[in-house]
């Protein structure tokens, strides 16, 4: 395996874990998957579909998210939304987030 090759597989690694914080951030606003997964991926947090709905369900059965059906228009489409619960969560998730960005900030500090 190339050092390309394993910078790429370890970015995912690292990107996996903030898929979650992610979604329940943008998801403040009720939004449809497609449309969820677009604004990540304009973001720079590329994940696709066969990861994306089944994280989304995962989060709705742990009561992070709720959702709904929207009929109004020719296709179906399944509303996501972050739950009063789900907010809890994201915000232990930031201050976790804050923390390990400044601790990893003074590790790497002698290397740059």
């Amino acid at each position: 395996m190339t050092s390309d090759e394993l910078i790429l597989t370890q970015a995912q690694e690292l990107r996996r874990g903030t898929v979650v914080l992610a979604c329940l951030a943008l998801l403040e606003e009720a939004q449809y998957g497609y449309a969820l997964l677009e604004t990540l991926n304009e973001a720079g947090v590329t994940v696709d579909g066969n990861t994306l709905y089944p994280l989304l369900r995962r989060l709705e059965k742990q009561g992070l998210l709720t959702s709904e059906w929207n009929t109004d228009e020719s296709r179906p489409r399944k509303f996501y939304r972050v739950s009063p619960k789900g907010s809890l969560v994201r915000e232990g998730l930031m201050h976790e987030w804050q923390s390990l960005v400044a601790s990893m900030s003074r590790l790497t500090k002698e290397i740059r």
